[in-house]
């Protein structure tokens, strides 16, 4: 499943030093797609994929300091018309 992880950072430079220096600590099964960060340097929507949400927590666990998050369950545009299409 796909889910998108709204992050808010509280700040930036250690952010992307920890990056540097660890990665992004995510735990087997948990798999990063794609990101974007705002022109502020203050919000980062993470695209991510796994079948077990519970990952979550593992990896949110190694960030917390630096950062807030949020994680939604999202579906691609396909899907939903897909599944509109049936209920139409």
């Amino acid at each position: 499943m796909l889910y998108m992880v709204v992050e808010h950072f509280k700040d930036a430079p250690a952010v992307y030093r920890r990056l540097r220096e660890k990665g992004r600590m995510m735990p087997e099964g948990l798999e990063y797609v794609s990101s974007w960060i705002d022109a502020d340097v203050k919000v980062c929507w993470q695209l991510m994929r796994t079948e077990d949400e519970s990952l979550f927590r593992t990896w949110t666990e190694n960030w917390k300091d630096l950062m807030d998050f949020e994680v939604i369950p999202v579906r691609t545009s396909a899907e939903v018309r897909q599944m509109m299409e049936k209920q139409l």
